[in-house]
């Protein structure tokens, strides 16, 4: 890793389209939600899915931390993340590996057609099929706008290009499936090619009991602590930052043992 810094000012104002909820229709939402808890009503309000940026400051803080800590202790293999989306914390991923080690390579997985069907793991998941649908073009986009190295790109569901195109070794890997089954085989086939020490943030992973947190994925958690159950590491919780609709929300992320 090279003994300069690499200023993280595009941590915060890379993006100026990040979408934000009216300040009163978000405290609505958010005084809702609270409510339901209390009562033990399993049902959460939520907004639209956004198509602006799609993580907070403090998301993206974790994903800065964890990835270059990954290059700082020369853990062995490519970055991964698993549902890129449009790419707009890839590109978080990209930066770093060009500035600190633009040998290694940035693997990204999406189907572009959107979510998959929820399954009842995934229990009121605020999820239908289709949903956060995009396209190659709007991914490749970003980077070429940020001048950016374009990614190795493995288009398909999970459980059809996971098993043949993961780097043998990865150093990093973020996991963002959303649901239930995705998270699932994105563990089944990321974790045995994780090298000794390296880091996995798993995205939208939540512990309603902690923070204020509404856990709107529930499926995430469950396929995490289903697949931990037997291995030596455990997946930590990571404060995610504060959004005004659902109050805190929460990373996960382990360390390969």
């Amino acid at each position: 890793m090279q003994a300069t810094e690499l200023p993280n000012v595009f941590l915060t104002n890379t993006f100026d389209e990040w979408i934000q909820q009216k300040p009163s229709k978000s405290q609505t939402v958010r005084f809702a939600n609270k409510v339901l808890r209390k009562l033990g009503i399993n049902l959460v309000l939520a907004p639209p899915v956004r198509t602006g940026w799609m993580t907070s400051v403090e998301q993206r803080m974790d994903m800065y931390h964890l990835a270059g800590a990954a290059l700082f202790y020369n853990v062995p293999g490519d970055f991964c993340e698993l549902g890129c989306h449009e790419g707009k914390s890839a590109v978080v991923f990209q930066r770093i590996l060009q500035h600190y080690d633009p040998s290694r390579n940035l693997h990204l997985y999406d189907s572009f057609e959107g979510l998959p069907n929820a399954s009842a793991e995934d229990g009121h998941a605020n999820a239908h099929k289709g949903d956060m649908a995009t396209t190659k073009d709007a991914l490749m986009a970003n980077f070429k706008r940020l001048n950016l190295r374009q990614p190795i790109l493995h288009q398909g569901w999970f459980e059809d290009t996971l098993p043949t195109q993961l780097p043998d070794k990865i150093a990093f890997a973020h996991l963002d499936g959303d649901l239930y089954d995705s998270v699932k085989v994105s563990l089944e086939y990321v974790y045995p090619r994780l090298s000794k020490g390296a880091a996995c943030l798993i995205d939208d992973y939540s512990d309603p009991g902690l923070f204020d947190s509404v856990d709107l994925y529930p499926g995430v958690k469950k396929a995490c602590d289903e697949f931990f159950s037997d291995k030596p590491e455990k997946v930590a919780l990571l404060y995610g930052g504060f959004d005004s609709t659902m109050g805190f929300g929460a990373h996960g992320y382990f360390r390969k043992l």
